[in-house]
């Protein structure tokens, strides 16, 4: 049995029932399974990425946990699928006045960030770049190693840089 999402008007700061509503309704529509690598485990990473960079980049935390829960919530398979995320963010106009409530600017950002959130650009909005960021770091999944030169936003960059090892104190 689904959860039923209530609809809060003009979220500003999300409740975590309310987002664990809106992840019940992106695990709905989403086909490729529960272990998919483009499924909630990835979610997740992806929204600890995000809130990790946001602390430095000021993205709006709102946008960007709606980002990792829905971004790739519309794919079709796990393979080659370019299309799911217009797909996922043409979604986005249906589910906005039932599910979830954000104002014009707040949902164009969303909506952009989800639609072109594999197209390889960066952006300077640290809200979009955030998104992107979070997500690229998470493409290790697939056996590729994040570069500093797909990232948007400095946090990301830094977190692609590769580290020293460490040796033990003698």
């Amino acid at each position: 049995m689904r959860k039923r999402v209530r609809r809060v008007a003009n979220v500003k700061i999300p409740t975590e029932a309310w987002l664990a509503g809106v992840r019940d309704h992106a695990m709905s529509i989403f086909r490729c399974g529960p272990t998919s690598i483009h499924g909630p485990l990835h979610w997740q990473r992806v929204e600890n990425f995000g809130l990790r960079i946001a602390a430095s980049s000021g993205a709006d935390l709102t946008v960007v946990r709606l980002f990792a829960l829905l971004h790739d919530s519309c794919r079709m398979n796990d393979a080659v699928d370019p299309d799911h995320g217009p797909r996922a963010a043409e979604m986005l106009d249906r589910i906005v006045p039932s599910v979830i409530a954000l104002d014009r600017g707040r949902l164009d950002l969303l909506r952009d960030a989800t639609c072109h959130h594999t197209s390889g650009r960066t952006t300077l909005d640290p809200t979009i770049g955030t998104c992107w960021d979070a997500d690229r770091l998470d493409i290790g999944r697939a056996g590729i190693t994040p570069s500093a030169g797909y990232m948007s936003t400095a946090a990301g960059k830094e977190m692609t840089a590769p580290r020293a090892p460490r040796l033990p104190n003698l």
